[in-house]
């Protein structure tokens, strides 16, 4: 799909990998929604001629007015990227309920309740494009971040299913499967923090114009997914040829980071 001239509606949109994406979209000529709840960064995220509709999106009415006010502004959405998420580092056995609720709330439902309201309209257009933003969590899991990883598991099997529902109206899904992207993530974690071990020897790191990059292209290419960066294949790869290998290997660099009891 081409991108000049696509009303873009992008969820997160006010740092990160948003707010890349914003820049990136708006090169190649797109006309822009962003959304997130700090209205002075999207409107600080290099795209001057962009709608901007700040908003928390764990809330439906917020969800429902960034596609009303991005259809009355441009008359149709092209392509929605949804990125909006959010992380949690506490163990799953640990992990308050509230926290893994609005932590899905966001990863997931506010994802699938925008592409519910976006659909119909793509339809009606005779096509457009979804991208849902999860992650190499959600190919393998980790267990400093177990929840996170489920959440985005869920929206890699949504996006997988979608594609096959949405086929015959020219919709295009593409799941992006970012790994160690250079963002300000996991300074806004619900609870926990990254175990400093694994922190250290975490390898192949990319900015968010790379991501947001390789995001473009997909689109571009009709990508079913998009691995940032590629060589994130290889662990996925080799979670699903030796499970039990990976598993003990990622176990044990967790462990390793807990402090002596």
């Amino acid at each position: 799909m081409e991108i000049r001239g696509k009303a873009v509606l992008i969820t997160g949109a006010s740092e990160g990998i948003g707010a890349a994406c914003a820049r990136i979209f708006a090169q190649r000529g797109a006309r822009l929604a962003l959304t997130a709840r700090n209205r002075q960064k999207l409107e600080q995220a290099g795209a001057p001629d962009a709608l901007v509709v700040a908003g928390d999106l764990t809330e439906a009415a917020v969800r429902r007015q960034v596609v009303t006010e991005t259809l009355a502004r441009y008359g149709r959405i092209d392509i929605l990227v949804n990125n909006a998420g959010v992380g949690l580092y506490t163990g799953a056995w640990q992990a308050s309920l509230a926290a893994a609720r609005q932590m899905f709330e966001l990863n997931f439902f506010a994802l699938l309740e925008l592409t519910q309201l976006v659909v119909p309209h793509m339809r009606e257009q005779g096509g457009g494009a979804i991208v849902n933003v999860s992650s190499i969590a959600g190919k393998a899991p980790f267990p400093w971040l177990t929840l996170y990883c489920a959440s985005k598991y869920a929206v890699c099997a949504l996006s997988d299913g979608l594609r096959m529902e949405l086929a015959p109206y020219h919709i295009q899904v593409t799941t992006v499967c970012p790994g160690h992207v250079e963002t300000g993530f996991a300074e806004h974690v619900l609870e926990g923090r990254l175990p400093e071990r694994v922190r250290r020897t975490r390898k192949f790191p990319i900015s968010a114009e790379q991501c947001a990059e390789a995001i473009a292209r997909g689109v571009e290419r009709g990508a079913h997914t998009v691995m940032a960066p590629r060589v994130g294949w290889v662990l996925v790869a080799l979670q699903r040829l030796l499970p039990r290998l990976v598993e003990a290997q990622v176990a044990r660099l967790y462990h390793a980071s807990e402090p002596p009891t």
